[in-house]
């Protein structure tokens, strides 16, 4: 291989390597977003507690818990679709097993969360 064709392909590998630590960020975005869904659930429980129905904030409050849940596996599922297509060159990629328990996670808390919500 000449030296043009390697410094080719290491910028090449470079690029799929920035791919890669890209993907966690925007999966780390996305658990961000999930976790904004759930504080917006319990603002929105705590603005409106004297409201009456007293079911209907609650119900509000659980189609956040879940988008949350929803937003959480959607980027687990992204995110490992992202690191199989990919080769690692010098950056690791985070194993789709932390992902998956991160989604776990905080898909539990969030559900956990809302049960606490009904229940209060």
């Amino acid at each position: 291989m000449t030296q043009k064709n390697e410094m080719a392909q290491d910028r090449t590998d470079w690029a799929e390597d920035r791919t890669v630590l890209a993907n966690e960020r925007t999966f780390a975005g996305w658990m961000r977003t999930g976790m904004a869904c759930v504080a917006l659930a319990l603002g929105l429980r705590a603005v409106f507690d004297s409201f009456e129905p007293t079911w209907l904030p609650k119900v509000i409050a659980s189609i956040f818990i879940l988008v949350a849940v929803f937003v959480f596996w959607a980027a687990r599922r992204q995110a490992c679709r992202t690191v199989e297509r990919l080769n690692e060159h010098e950056a690791e990629a985070q194993p789709t097993a932390v992902m998956t328990v991160l989604s776990l996670t905080l898909s539990g808390a969030a559900l956990a969360t809302g049960g606490v919500l009904w229940w209060l």
